[in-house]
């Protein structure tokens, strides 16, 4: 069965380069490189203002969709960078959304 794609093509316009930072070492102890994707996506920006002992800090936010599996090799992911507009953010979090037959739909990076 064939399972429709929720994130439309038409609507990824956004250049990005996200670089995920693999979990575990390789066999000699060290860290797995990082895997690089460089494409699309559909990127949604967001600010909040948060009261601090300054009384007030602005923390930036985002959230990248991808089409499909950005990074097929990778089971989950936890950790990298994103830059988007110029600016290099952090992933808070990955996800990868599945259709009900295991296969990746598509993938949702958050960023702050």
């Amino acid at each position: 069965m064939h399972f429709p794609c929720l994130i439309k093509k038409e609507f990824c316009k956004t250049d990005t380069v996200v670089e995920i930072e693999q979990e575990g070492v390789d066999k000699y102890g060290d860290p797995l490189d990082s895997f690089i994707y460089e494409g699309k996506c559909n990127y949604q920006d967001s600010a909040k203002t948060v009261l601090t002992a300054e009384k007030k800090l602005i923390q930036l936010s985002g959230v990248a969709l991808f089409i499909g599996d950005i990074a097929p090799d990778i089971p989950v992911i936890s950790g990298g960078t994103i830059t988007v507009h110029g600016e290099e953010r952090q992933i808070y979090q990955g996800r990868k959304c599945r259709n009900p037959d295991e296969t990746v739909n598509y993938t949702e990076i958050q960023v702050m």
